[in-house]
């Protein structure tokens, strides 16, 4: 989506801050001994108190049961889209929780994710999020008007595989948002390996363009597994994961990260 008009820019800066209010609110309850559940409670009560409510409950796709959470709260090897009730044991030391959050605030959506240590990591874990914070913030600058969307993948692929040796997630990646919460372009995370596998990477990168881009990384492995219909999404050989993901507003002097505060959050929570 093409955002030029100064209404409609407000409007998703102040939908895009409710997210990182969101996560500046979590940091300071995530708690080692919590349950996916009560932090999914403390995230539908939160989002209610910022008039933004979750534009994940109840969305529905092809092959898959109406999401059943007000966020996404993937722990350890699962990537992406882990639900409150996936698992009732709590969190335990050590884990690693991508917790992510979208809003729908005054009409506009948002939608960033980001990672946390709960108590403390160990030495993979802590490279693996570093990796994925500075990976983001290098794609986000790739984001220039003029240039190709390949630039985004190129600069995350480069760091993530070639700088630090773990393995970003294939068939999954960033997308068009605005009004609506997925749209055109898909953004992937890496260049295309064969002709027609990722359509826009050529697209020209347009002032104005709207963007939640999201870097997914895993140890040792690109693949995925699910469980049937259920949405968890996790790794194929059982390895952590992160997922970081932010809101991008292209302008004609540049990228601008709506969720730039994000990176001023502990990396360590609990």
């Amino acid at each position: 989506m093409l955002v030029t008009k100064p209404a409609d820019i407000e409007g998703a800066t102040k939908a895009a801050e409710c997210v990182v209010k969101t996560h500046e609110r979590l940091v300071e309850y995530l708690r080692e001994g919590q349950t996916l559940a009560e932090i999914d409670a403390f995230v539908g009560k939160t989002l209610k108190d910022l008039d933004a409510p979750s534009c994940f409950v109840g969305y529905k796709i092809r092959g898959h049961p109406p999401f059943p959470s007000h966020a996404c709260l993937s722990v350890n090897s699962c990537v992406v889209h882990g639900t409150h009730d996936m698992r009732a044991s709590p969190l335990r030391r050590g884990d690693l929780i991508s917790i992510d959050i979208g809003v729908r605030h005054q009409g506009w959506i948002g939608d960033a994710a980001w990672t946390y240590a709960i108590k403390e990591r160990d030495a993979i874990s802590e490279a693996l999020m570093r990796c994925g914070v500075e990976s983001l913030r290098r794609g986000v600058a790739a984001l220039k008007p003029g240039r190709p969307l390949i630039d985004f993948a190129k600069a995350v692929q480069g760091h993530v595989e070639k700088e630090c040796g773990f393995a970003l997630i294939r068939g999954l990646g960033g997308h068009g948002y605005g009004k609506e919460l997925h749209g055109p372009p898909f953004v992937s995370n890496v260049v295309p390996s064969y002709p027609g596998e990722w359509p826009e990477a050529w697209k020209e990168i347009k002032p104005g363009l709207l963007v939640a881009v999201e870097p997914m990384i895993a140890v040792s492995t690109s693949e995925t597994r699910t469980n049937g219909r259920e949405w968890p999404v996790y790794t194929a050989d059982g390895s952590m994961s992160v997922h970081y993901e932010a809101d991008v507003l292209v302008t004609a002097q540049g990228p601008v990260n709506l969720t730039q505060g994000l990176f001023n959050l502990p990396e360590i929570v609990g």
